[in-house]
C-alpha cells in the first residue's frame, strides 16, 4: 500500500508518493494552484493513480487550504507544522530547528533531545501573522520583478556589496 502526502497551501499544491517500507520517494510535484487548489489536488491525483494503477492507497493532507478536500474525501488532515514536526523527528533526529516558509507565513520550529523518552521533542513553535512579507511568495515576486529565477538567488547574493 502507498502512502499520499498533499499539503494544499495558499499558493501551491505539493504532493509525494512513498513506498512505506523503504521510503522511497515513487513521486512528487510541486506546482502553483493559481487559487484552484481542489482542481490541482485532482489533476495531481489522477497523475498518481495512472501512473500507479494497480496500488492501494493510504492518502492524508496537511496545509492551509486542504481541510476541506480532506472532509471530502474522508481522508486524514493534519496541521501542517505538526506534521513539519513529525518528519524532522523521523528523517532528521539530530535538527535543532526547522523554518518553513510559506506562501503567506513563516513557521519556525525548535527541538531539543529529550533524555527521559531519548527522542527529538519540539520545544517551542513560532508562526508569524498571515502576510506574504518575508515568506516563499515574496521571494517568487522578488524574483519575478528581476526577471531572474530563484534557483540563483544564492549566486548572486554572493555577488553583492
Amino acid at each position: 500500500m502507498l502512502h499520499i502526502g498533499i499539503d494544499v497551501g495558499s499558493t501551491t499544491v505539493k504532493t509525494v508518493v512513498i513506498q512505506p517500507e523503504t521510503k522511497e520517494i515513487l513521486f512528487s510535484r510541486y506546482e502553483r494552484h493559481n487559487a484552484s487548489q481542489s482542481e490541482k489536488v485532482y489533476s495531481f491525483l489522477q497523475e498518481i493513480f495512472s501512473a500507479f494503477p494497480n496500488e492501494q492507497y493510504r492518502l492524508a493532507f496537511c496545509g492551509s487550504g486542504s481541510r476541506t478536500i480532506a472532509q471530502i474525501l474522508q481522508a486524514p488532515y493534519i496541521q501542517e507544522v505538526v506534521a513539519n514536526s513529525i518528519a524532522v523527528r523521523a528523517f532528521y533526529p539530530n535538527a535543532k530547528v526547522a523554518i518553513e516558509l510559506g506562501g503567506q507565513d513563516a513557521k519556525i520550529v525548535f527541538f531539543h533531545h529529550d533524555h527521559i523518552t531519548n527522542r527529538l521533542t519540539a520545544s517551542d513553535m513560532r508562526m508569524n501573522g498571515s502576510c506574504a512579507g518575508g515568506t516563499g511568495a515574496f521571494i517568487d515576486e522578488v524574483a519575478a520583478l528581476l526577471r531572474t529565477q530563484i534557483e540563483d538567488f544564492n549566486s548572486l547574493a554572493a555577488k553583492g556589496t
